[in-house]
């Protein structure tokens, strides 16, 4: 027992000294920042706080670019967010910089600061991304847009149908247009089974709106750390493979083959990882559902509000039916079924001006990219860089709500668009609502095709006016709250109120 109590010290002090290191250790890992280039951008000091960053970049994203851009000649700047190196961007210069640079990656960026998930390894995540954007940009082919016409145009007359039969001639836009717009992006990126049903619609809706929501600045500065919110978004990404794997395992079993997206993904080059089809849809669903979702619906309450244009396009839409009437008992949808591709994509100017105003309104928050060129990145003549492995960051309130560019920017006007005033013309990368640059919108013209049918049937079929809660008029939409880190339903509750047009019996 003598020799015990020596041995026993040692293994003690041993141990000791082991978890000190690993606490000093950890705590240098998680304090130490990369260092910032001497052409960087200056340095936003008064923001930053230790290990955390600059916080405000989270919680009051817009004023916070602003006095960053305003704090320096160049309006650029640099910040820490966690050990994250970030740089403001803003001015012409820099905004050609950042949407036509091929150094910088708009899905990594995404997926750091929007998403929330932590940095992949390079190859891989540059491996999923090109097997992601070769199977989008295949889905988004115009021969599958000839494929789905009917379905769409079935699924969105359903839809109305069925809140025109709950008698009460109200509607919330923000609940049945958005639930409208996931039937349709799930026909043509996701599953058959699931658009089918009203009871999968629903659930699978909940379950990504959970993961949408997950994004929490806790898990951006510290990514290893298991948050109540990353947790909830896991479970919904369970529930979700789940349930596709389900679906996946029946077509195998019953030697069913589909004709949708599930199926193309199943045959295609991924050789049918469930895991990988499910981050496709829920990717393709983001990129889609968030935005066109929620701004189908501003695009009617817009419209709703506005005298002028909801003439214009209801003028439009009757021309188009009148156009394509064949015999006088076809129902203003019956002729709107029959319609082309091509018919839907060129009778319907006014309305596409209305959705391309309604955008530039609603596309609210910053663009973000990571520079993943393996070198520092010039911000155009500046003399001054984006720093390896860092992120740019843009705000598009920077163009789309410039006096000088957009007159009256905060109000809905769908004429600065046309030829005798053309606003988004008068500087290059003016109009930003569908990518630019070496980032076009890989899915507009099937977003435009959602938009318009919903904006085309709906008015086809109905009269309808913008209300309160309390069944009020209102004379225009409450102001939006431009700090919004991306398009949102708005946080004032707002109604349609509508009713069968003489024309539009079924």
């Amino acid at each position: 027992m003598a020799y015990d109590i020596p041995q026993i010290q040692v293994f003690s002090n041993a141990t000791w000294i082991l978890l000190l290191s690993g606490v000093v250790y950890g705590f240098v890992r998680l304090t130490s920042r990369p260092k910032w280039p001497k052409t960087a951008p200056k340095f936003l000091k008064t923001e930053d706080w230790p290990v955390l960053g600059a916080l405000r970049f989270f919680s009051d994203r817009r004023n916070f670019v602003l006095h960053g851009t305003s704090q320096a000649e160049s309006n650029n700047f640099s910040f820490y967010f966690g050990k994250h190196q970030l740089v403001g961007m803003g001015g012409q210069d820099a905004r050609k910089a950042f949407f036509e640079s091929k150094e910088l990656s708009m899905s990594e960026g995404y997926a750091v600061f929007l998403v929330g998930t932590p940095d992949l390894p390079t190859d891989f995540e540059n491996h999923f991304n090109k097997w992601f954007n070769r199977s989008m940009m295949a889905l988004m082919r115009r021969e599958n847009f000839v494929k789905n016409l009917d379905r769409m145009v079935a699924d969105t007359r359903a839809a109305l149908e069925r809140i025109e039969e709950s008698g009460e001639g109200i509607m919330d836009p923000f609940d049945h247009v958005y639930r409208a717009v996931y039937q349709l992006t799930m026909r043509t990126v996701g599953a058959n089974e699931i658009a089918d049903s009203p009871a999968e619609l629903t659930e699978t809706l909940h379950l990504f709106e959970i993961i949408e929501r997950a994004s929490s600045p806790v898990r951006i500065i510290f990514p290893w750390l298991p948050t109540p919110e990353h947790l909830y978004k896991m479970w919904a990404g369970w529930r979700l493979y789940v349930k596709m794997n389900k679906i996946v395992d029946a077509r195998r079993k019953e030697g069913r083959v589909e004709d949708d997206a599930l199926q193309f993904l199943l045959d295609g080059e991924g050789g049918g990882d469930v895991v990988w089809i499910l981050s496709f849809v829920i990717g393709a669903l983001y990129a889609g559902q968030v935005n066109t979702g929620v701004n189908a619906a501003w695009m009617l309450v817009y419209l709703a509000a506005t005298p002028e244009w909801y003439k214009r396009v209801q003028d439009e839409v009757d021309a188009a039916l009148n156009k394509h009437r064949v015999s006088a008992d076809q129902s203003p949808v019956d002729i709107l079924a029959l319609l082309t591709v091509d018919d839907w994509e060129s009778e319907f100017p006014m309305l596409d001006l209305c959705s391309r105003e309604t955008i530039r309104l609603q596309m609210a928050g910053t663009a973000i990219r990571k520079n993943i060129g393996g070198k520092d990145v010039p911000i155009g003549k500046s003399g001054e860089v984006i720093p390896k492995d860092g992120f740019a960051v843009y705000l598009l309130d920077d163009i789309h709500f410039d006096p000088e560019i957009y007159s009256n920017p905060h109000e809905f006007d769908p004429g600065r668009y046309l030829p005798d005033r053309a606003e988004d013309k008068k500087v290059p990368l003016a109009y930003l609502g569908w990518g630019a640059g070496r980032h076009p919108c890989l899915g507009m013209k099937f977003a435009k095709l959602e938009a318009t049918i919903i904006g085309v049937l709906f008015t086809a079929m109905y009269d309808y006016s913008l209300q309160d809660v309390q069944g009020q008029a209102m004379p225009k939409p409450p102001p939006m709250d431009r700090d919004r880190h991306s398009s949102k339903k708005p946080d004032t509750p707002m109604r349609l109120k509508f009713e069968r047009r003489g024309h539009a019996s079924a």
